[in-house]
């Protein structure tokens, strides 16, 4: 079993940052991609940033210049720096890892997300 636990969340003011992590244990031999996704009420997930165990990072277009994303390998932790957020940021942020366990099982991981809130 691999478990991903995310913490950082809150309520924030416009222009404020904000600055997530997830750490992933259990039965994990090597973990391929990390993630980052949102979901705001009324809308579907949306991917906001991924990075590649070697450190190549992705974001989504509203993101771009915000929000950088980080992970440590040796402690399984992925990060997420959200900087100048705006309202339309606010939404439950997920977690998400790609795993190869030690039973020999690759998979996609969730953590539970945590809710960010960007209001006045």
């Amino acid at each position: 079993q691999v478990q991903l636990v995310e913490s950082g969340g809150g309520l924030v003011q416009p222009g404020g940052s904000l600055r997530l992590s997830c750490a992933a244990s259990g039965s994990i031999r090597y973990i391929y991609a990390m993630a980052w996704y949102r979901q705001a009420p009324g809308k579907q997930r949306e991917l906001v940033a991924t990075i590649t165990n070697s450190g190549s990072t992705n974001f989504a277009d509203s993101v771009k210049g915000r929000f950088t994303i980080s992970r440590d390998n040796a402690k399984n932790t992925v990060s997420l720096q959200m900087n100048s957020l705006k309202p339309e940021d606010t939404a439950v942020y997920s977690c998400n890892a790609n795993v190869l366990t030690w039973r020999g099982i690759r998979g996609d991981y969730w953590g539970q997300g945590t809710q960010v809130t960007v209001s006045s």
